[in-house]
């Protein structure tokens, strides 16, 4: 099967990696990268398990091929935080029990995270399309959507209540 070689960016650091055209960005990032944060769920971009943030925008991995993301910024759930600790959203779902199994977490988190970028002061019908796409089976998402309003109320606190919006 015929080479290529990519280069992109994930969680910060430049990377070369030598793939397919037909491997997927999931696999990718799981085998040749060795971040096993991004789970494989349905393999049909339906679950939200796979879930990564690429140029700035959720994408499910399991439906982009990596020469797709030749030239791409990506952020996967071992991006979030810094060597300071967790981030807020991480730290909130902790502490509200948002984690179970843990198998949809790093989805979750990173459609939340994306959307506080965005929107500091989420409604709860903007938090549940924030996070649609990404399913649960063990929380029944209460303890989710209560993640996500804590780390807003703690970014918001954060940034004197301003939001991005007004920043």
């Amino acid at each position: 099967m015929t080479k290529l070689i990519i280069e992109l960016t994930i969680n910060g650091k430049k990377k070369k990696v030598e793939t397919t055209p037909s491997t997927r960005l999931l696999d990718l990032i799981r085998d040749d990268l060795h971040l096993t944060g991004t789970k494989e769920g349905c393999g049909k971009g339906e679950c939200g398990a796979c879930t990564v943030i690429m140029n700035g925008e959720l994408v499910a991995s399991c439906l982009v091929l990596a020469p797709q993301a030749d030239g791409a910024v990506i952020t996967t759930i071992e991006g979030v935080g810094d060597d300071k600790g967790l981030d807020p959203v991480q730290e909130a779902f902790i502490e509200s029990g948002a984690i179970q199994c843990g198998f949809c977490t790093p989805g979750m988190i990173l459609a939340a995270k994306k959307m506080l970028e965005e929107n500091l002061h989420p409604t709860e019908e903007e938090i549940k399309r924030g996070i649609s796409g990404n399913l649960c089976r063990c929380t029944g998402y209460q303890k989710i959507f209560d993640a996500i309003r804590l780390a807003a109320d703690r970014l918001s606190s954060r940034d004197g209540g301003r939001g991005e919006e007004d920043a």
